[in-house]
């Protein structure tokens, strides 16, 4: 276990988070564009595909930062679920009631709900055309509820135990895929198929030591690279050949997905942004993150209704104008919700 270290500096992490945060808004904003294949000019598809393939791996990155962050500690089990899980419920609750409210709102001008649909509403099918990112808070409580158990065997097992973990999470992800899935035989490896895949994997990269590899950074960018372009050009003539958008490829566990967040990852765990103004964007943003990711999608509505999206201009200068815009009015928003006391709700 030479080849182990933990880094004491983790505002790598933190930079990782501020970018993850920026590409999630990123990539909604694009994705409208990318179900109107053959139905817009191709250079606005084009784009578009280019653009939401760039930042497929905000997902798995948040994953992965929160396996690096959290399964090298120790917990008592009753402090855990009080400070991690109880955090998350709260902010849950109470945007959950919000995306609904404005919802039942806008389908009605005004709302009536029974008490007991409002009891249920976040696991009903109203609730998921409601709030469709929340399907990420319903997963990652799930993680968190699994980091006690999982941080205690992580950190006992031998390297070779988490690169079995890890080959039958692969294993699992390929012959899941859809042009392989036909032609393999039916192995239920379902409980290695999962989110919690990132979730050792980040903690993996983030404690393994990769000093001595020549070229790192370059390397990792390469990796980078080589998951976006199989993402753009896979997506594109799987389109092509199906007359409309597949979106096979964009899966957070296609193969190219995870090659992309592990270049990105080791890209950023091996460079050190020392800027002033880049610090302060990323004290800002990672402080509000949660909030932020709450909010956005609400906030993304309106600008539409306004006119701001990522049409304006065109997709090439409207994706990354709408981003910043949605952006830069959720981070204020969430700040100026904590300054009137609703820091344990907002996120």
């Amino acid at each position: 276990m030479s080849d182990f270290k933990l880094k004491e500096d983790t505002s790598w992490l933190d930079n990782l988070r501020v970018i993850a945060t920026i590409s999630v808004i990123f990539l909604h904003v694009a994705a409208p564009f990318l179900y109107k294949f053959t139905k817009i000019s191709g250079f606005n598809w084009w784009t578009a595909n280019v653009y939401d393939s760039l930042v497929r791996f905000s997902v798995p990155i948040f994953v992965m930062i929160t396996g690096a962050l959290l399964l090298p500690k120790d917990y008592q089990l009753n402090d855990y679920l009080k400070k991690r899980v109880v955090r998350i419920i709260f902010p849950f609750l109470f945007w959950i009631s919000i995306y609904s409210i404005h919802v039942l709102y806008l389908l009605k001008n005004g709302f009536k709900l029974p008490f007991l649909q409002m009891l249920t509403i976040g696991s009903t099918t109203f609730a998921y055309r409601t709030t469709y990112h929340f399907w990420y808070i319903y997963m990652i409580i799930g993680i968190y509820l699994f980091i006690p158990i999982l941080s205690k065997w992580i950190k006992n097992a031998k390297e070779k135990e988490i690169h079995y973990f890890l080959l039958l999470w692969i294993v699992a992800i390929i012959i899941a895929q859809p042009l392989f899935s036909k032609y393999v035989p039916d192995f239920n490896l379902q409980y290695f198929a999962g989110f919690i895949g990132y979730v050792v994997l980040g903690y993996y990269l983030s404690i393994r030591n990769f000093e001595n590899v020549k070229h790192i950074k370059a390397i990792a960018l390469l990796i980078f690279a080589t998951g976006v372009l199989l993402t753009v050009f896979g997506t594109y003539f799987l389109s092509l050949i199906s007359g409309r958008f597949v979106i096979d490829l964009y899966t957070y566990f296609s193969p190219n997905v995870i090659i992309a967040a592990v270049g990105l990852f080791l890209f950023f765990k091996h460079i050190n942004l020392a800027n002033p103004i880049w610090k302060a964007i990323r004290k800002f943003i990672n402080k509000h993150s949660f909030g932020i990711y709450f909010i956005h999608i609400l906030v993304l509505f309106y600008l539409n209704k306004s006119g701001i999206n990522g049409a304006v201009l065109g997709p090439a200068f409207g994706i990354p104008f709408a981003t910043l815009a949605c952006l830069c009015i959720s981070g204020l928003m969430i700040y100026l919700l904590k300054k009137i006391g609703l820091a344990k709700v907002v996120g």
